[in-house]
């Protein structure tokens, strides 16, 4: 008599968080909200193309319908500018920086910064982030012990120092780098998700409310970048300025105006460039890590890859080409945890989505969460496959439903950055260790700026044999 035939076990689903339940009061709403964006969210909207939200005070529309979502980010981006109720929140810190404005202050910003990540400054970064790859693989190998290791902390870190290195030539332990970084974790824990007036349509005259942990945190990152830059423009006007990002966007004018940024104009750009290219790149590369340990098979083939093409001294850039299954990997986290899990933009003029009316001022949220992990788009969309990308359904969703660094005009001026960056660290960090699940201390995603392990991402790390 035969044995039985067991059914093939299959692989485990990472982790999402779970939905709320359908209906809740306001108040209940804004906790749920307060605590996770993710979790205070129905399980419908992983299906829906469109969902309405009414309060007193503002009505919402969240739009998983790539048409809808076409329509608003490159479309009509005029129509649907940036919410100011983000700006509320994240103006301490951010000031008037390009993620915050609208309009011809936007554009006038970004025709100053765009060239310098346009392709040939972007190679010239390579440099500098190999040595904060090295650098992270340098401290990562002091506790690589096999004992569980805070890997976001880690990620953190190697990010902070990617931004150091690429835009002022300094390391994390620089003194005002090291100090920046020590502020922006404080900042981290101080800063909410909502305040009255991210919540309310306020008029101007009404006064913000900000803890004071956040506003002492965002004057002393503030500070501490004023000292970089101005030192910055005085090495400028001397002619030792070093050939990297900050010089190349400090001297950089307005081919309109003719104008360059001024000090203070430059501390709101950095601090943005600091919030994004550090908060979110750590986040992608700790759950980039965090997966590959829960599929050991494509943590293997990342390993394999990344000794095959990446040599003990820096590569030409056109190596990082050489790194698909990497870069699908990395493409893959990008999707099932997007950073910046949701984007609003206001409407501002009245529209008609789907058969219904959208006032004027209505808030249109856009949720790269729930959009990356549609039931109607995506095959297996809460699974991990970065060979998806390879499908006919992966190649129309990549082309149609995935937003990452959002789309259009606005989209992310990094993103090219960032897409050299994470393989890159991603490659040498497997190249170096073996990362494995700590089963007792499974990460759970939640998202207050970025999306985070709500009590972090833990990981056990050994060096990798050969």
């Amino acid at each position: 008599m035969s044995a039985p035939v067991r059914p093939p076990v299959r692989p485990p689903l990472p982790p999402k968080p779970p939905a709320r339940a359908r209906r809740v009061s306001l108040r209940r709403y804004a906790r749920l909200f307060r605590d996770d964006i993710l979790s205070a969210q129905p399980a419908h909207l992983y299906r829906a193309w469109m969902a309405e939200f009414r309060t007193p005070f503002f009505r919402s529309f969240l739009c998983n319908d790539p048409s809808l979502v076409r329509l608003v980010l490159k479309e009509k981006p005029d129509d649907f500018p940036k919410s100011d109720r983000i700006r509320e929140g994240l103006a301490p810190l951010l000031g008037n920086s390009v993620f915050v404005t609208n309009g011809e202050t936007w554009k006038r910003q970004r025709r100053i910064i765009d060239p310098a990540f346009e392709g040939g400054r972007l190679r010239d970064t390579l440099p500098a982030m190999w040595a904060a790859g090295q650098a992270a693989v340098a401290r990562l190998g002091e506790k690589a012990d096999g004992h569980p290791v805070e890997i976001e902390a880690e990620t953190a870190q190697a990010a902070a120092d990617v931004i150091f290195r690429t835009l002022f030539s300094i390391p994390i332990e620089h003194d005002v780098a090291r100090a920046v970084f020590a502020e922006f974790k404080a900042h981290q824990r101080a800063q909410p998700v909502l305040n009255l007036g991210a919540v309310l349509p306020l008029p101007k005259w009404v006064p913000r409310f900000h803890a004071r942990e956040t506003k002492r945190t965002a004057r002393a990152i503030r500070g501490l970048i004023t000292r970089l830059t101005a030192a910055r423009m005085a090495e400028i006007a001397a002619g030792t300025a070093p050939d990297d990002l900050a010089t190349k966007i400090m001297t950089t004018r307005d081919p309109e105006t003719g104008h360059a940024f001024d000090t203070e104009e430059m501390v709101d750009q950095v601090a943005i460039f600091f919030l994004a290219g550090h908060e979110t790149s750590a986040s992608a590369l700790a759950w980039a890590l965090y997966l590959l340990a829960l599929y050991p098979d494509w943590q293997d083939r990342v390993a394999a890859e990344a000794a095959a093409v990446l040599g003990a001294d820096r590569p030409d850039f056109s190596a990082l080409k050489r790194l698909p299954v990497t870069r699908d990997v990395f493409r893959e986290t990008l999707r099932l945890y997007p950073p910046v899990p949701m984007m609003v933009r206001a409407a501002a003029c009245p529209e008609r989505f789907r058969e219904r009316d959208v006032p004027k001022g209505a808030q249109i949220v856009l949720s790269p969460w729930h959009l990356h992990r549609h039931e109607r788009l995506w095959h297996s969309p809460d699974a991990f496959d970065p060979g998806r990308f390879a499908t006919e359904n992966g190649k129309a969703c990549l082309r149609n439903a995935y937003i990452p660094f959002s789309a259009g005009p606005r989209v992310c001026t990094g993103a090219g950055f960032a897409m050299a960056e994470g393989p890159l660290l991603l490659a040498l960090l497997v190249r170096a260790f073996r990362f494995e699940t700590v089963t007792e201390r499974p990460p759970m995603p939640v998202a207050h700026l970025t999306v985070r392990g709500r009590d972090g991402i833990w990981l056990r790390v050994t060096p990798r044999d050969g």
